[in-house]
């Protein structure tokens, strides 16, 4: 299991110690410390991990969780959030889930929200501009509680079979932070991996403690990766519709702040002007320009891995879709 922290507070101390406490045997638990400052080995964590791997700054969720995969060689890799807490029996049940079918490369756990009896995530869903929601979210779990496929899994707690890994990539550290696990996720359903959701896998979650939930630094880097995503994981016959999904999200988040809510409310909310969330989308973009190169030659290899059809990979898409009103609103 690796848990990357970057403040490695009182939040890292109960999740190692509930890992600590699962029933699953012969778990590694590996904190990838990105503070730059050893904060992870002055935890009381620290007594608690297997390892624990430290930079020298913060190089974000995907270097972090590349690295505590690289450190081990176990056929089950699982990623868990430094502000979430797990059950008990929440690797065993994930582990089992993995091992009854070969074609699942996938497990997306339960991620309730800490304090309150609603969801944070049972598995991810996409928009037609490669935005992308945690499925079943402020919702009651129970309305949840069948185990079925979903399209991949929030990395916010995941189990990942390594012979996946090794053969359509580990994260992708362009990101930084966030969309990590859409991009790793849409990457293994295009080379013909399937993923279980696994409601008796339960996680509580403080849900964007780190970034905020709705701050500049959140907002650019979704914006800007939802860009990754698509020019990396779409088929052309949906490149062309993006801008116009785009665009119906902006409205639609525009209508959402007026009317007070969803995230962009918060962020006017929290003190940032609108015209800053204009700015931040601008500036996601451009960055995406630098990007560019980059991102058509690993389209190229994702492409060349495929094991399923364009048709196929539409079908998933529609499958497990959310609309652009939908992304606005939460």
């Amino acid at each position: 299991m690796v848990v990357p922290t970057l403040a490695a507070g009182a939040p890292l101390l109960d999740c190692v110690y509930a890992l600590d406490r699962q029933t699953q045997p012969r778990v590694e638990i590996v904190v990838v410390d990105n503070s730059g400052r050893g904060l992870a080995r002055q935890s009381a964590a620290a007594r608690l991990a297997s390892r624990i791997i430290e930079f020298e700054g913060n190089r974000g969720f995907g270097a972090a969780v590349n690295a505590g995969f690289l450190s081990s060689r176990a056929p089950y890799l699982a990623t868990i959030n430094d502000d979430a807490v797990a059950h008990p029996q929440w690797l065993e049940r994930l582990v089992a889930a993995m091992e009854s079918e070969p074609g699942v490369g996938m497990c997306a756990s339960q991620i309730r929200l800490a304090g309150q009896d609603l969801l944070d995530s049972a598995g991810m869903l996409v928009s037609g501009d490669g935005s992308s929601k945690q499925r079943g979210q402020f919702q009651p779990p129970g309305r949840y509680a069948r185990r079925e496929e979903v399209l991949f899994p929030s990395a916010c707690a995941a189990l990942y079979r390594r012979q996946m890994l090794e053969e359509v990539g580990f994260f992708d550290e362009d990101f930084f932070l966030y969309c990590e696990d859409t991009d790793l996720g849409l990457r293994a359903r295009w080379a013909g991996w399937k993923c279980l959701y696994v409601p008796e896998a339960v996680v509580e979650h403080g849900y964007s403690k780190t970034a905020g939930r709705a701050s500049p630094l959140k907002a650019f880097y979704v914006e800007r990766n939802r860009l990754f995503v698509l020019l990396k994981n779409y088929p052309a016959r949906m490149l062309w519709k993006a801008p116009f999904f785009s665009v119906a999200r902006y409205g639609w988040h525009l209508l959402a702040m007026l009317a007070n809510e969803g995230l962009a409310a918060q962020f006017r909310a929290s003190g940032h002007h609108p015209l800053e969330m204009a700015f931040l989308v601008a500036r996601a973009h451009f960055a995406l320009l630098f990007h560019l190169p980059a991102l058509v030659r690993k389209r190229r290899q994702v492409l060349a891995r495929a094991r399923i059809s364009e048709d196929e990979f539409c079908a998933l898409v529609r499958t497990h879709w959310i609309s652009p009103r939908q992304v606005a609103s939460l």
